[in-house]
């Protein structure tokens, strides 16, 4: 049940009053200020600039107001289009169910699955629907960022980057880490989502499951063995071990940013922005634990240690069976 106060002029945000004196499990993981310089890409995967921003979700009084401080630095028309001219200061409902925007300066919903959160809304200071992931790794103080940015249907930019959290930036301590972690990120944000052409190895790491409707099904271990086939080709075989299990192969070529997926399990391709990998894959019928089954991913290299954040979002048929999120470190081959 919530209680809705009078919609406040546009400067302001919408606050709604929550029943009940305790934040949601997401609320109270994500305290604190998130502080980075994200990237901003266009639609083709160029890099054209940043984006300035600390950021904080606070839980006040049985209600949760959500504010941004951001500026741009970008060249082309990305730039005038995301240049808004004033901070973001809007309401959230806060639910572990559905976090709904209730504006003014965005309206939608997010859904947390554990450490991560899947949100779409809409900004109409920049005139955009935004599909954005975020990602906490088990640190608890870092967070995987992007925010796909479409007109309709068609992308025409994406944000991303890697926050990391403070609860105080005031002091002299704080504000030094604050400039060098941003200065990180400016350092890899235009990083090429490029994985090793020379040097077999593997990824391997513990994911958690959720089921669509968000409650926890379990664990997952996963191994993805990477064998390069030429400085643009490799075949990959991934293996996943409890809650979910299967086993499966494929090549995957890249050219520019451009990834594709040919089979002999997994058909389809992804596109790179910077260090974040969109992928689309469609497992062939055959393989074992699968049947029809599809899955909208993002793969984030972190840094040159090649570990990668990564979120599966899987289908079946063309609804949502279960979200798989974690974090899997690269062990080269010897």
């Amino acid at each position: 049940m919530t209680d809705t106060t009078e919609a406040p002029p546009a400067a302001g945000p919408r606050i709604v009053t929550t029943t009940g004196d305790e934040p949601s499990e997401w609320q109270k993981k994500i305290e604190g200020e998130w502080v980075s310089n994200p990237s901003l890409f266009d639609a083709e995967g160029n890099h054209v600039g940043f984006e300035n921003v600390a950021r904080a979700s606070v839980f006040e009084n049985g209600a949760t107001r959500y504010w941004m401080n951001t500026s741009i630095e970008a060249v082309g028309p990305l730039r005038n289009r995301f240049e808004l001219g004033a901070n973001f200061d809007f309401g959230v409902i806060d639910s572990d169910s559905n976090r709904v925007y209730t504006g003014p300066d965005f309206y939608g919903t997010g859904q947390p699955y554990g450490t991560f959160v899947d949100a779409n809304y809409y900004s109409p200071g920049w005139t955009v629907d935004l599909r954005t992931w975020n990602h906490i790794l088990p640190d608890g103080e870092t967070q995987v960022y992007s925010s796909v940015l479409s007109d309709g249907w068609a992308v025409c930019g994406v944000f991303n980057g890697v926050y990391k959290r403070w609860f105080d930036t005031t002091t002299e301590k704080a504000q030094g880490e604050v400039a060098a972690w941003k200065q990180r990120e400016r350092d890899l944000g235009a990083r090429p989502h490029v994985l090793p052409t020379k040097q077999k190895g593997r990824w391997t790491g513990t994911m958690e499951v959720y089921a669509a409707d968000q409650s926890r099904v379990g664990e997952t271990h996963v191994v993805i063995d990477h064998e390069p086939l030429s400085l643009t080709r490799a075949r990959q075989t991934i293996t996943w071990d409890g809650a979910l299990s299967r086993r499966y192969t494929f090549e995957r070529t890249r050219s520019a940013g451009l990834t594709t997926y040919d089979g002999p399990h997994i058909w389809g391709n992804a596109r790179a922005f910077g260090r974040a990998l969109f992928t689309a894959q469609h497992f062939d019928m055959d393989v074992p634990n699968c049947g029809v089954e599809k899955i909208k991913g993002r793969e984030f290299l972190l840094d040159s240690s090649l570990a990668m954040s990564v979120v599966w979002d899987l289908w079946s048929g063309d609804a949502r069976s279960h979200v798989v999120h974690g974090l899997l470190e690269w062990e080269p081959s010897s």
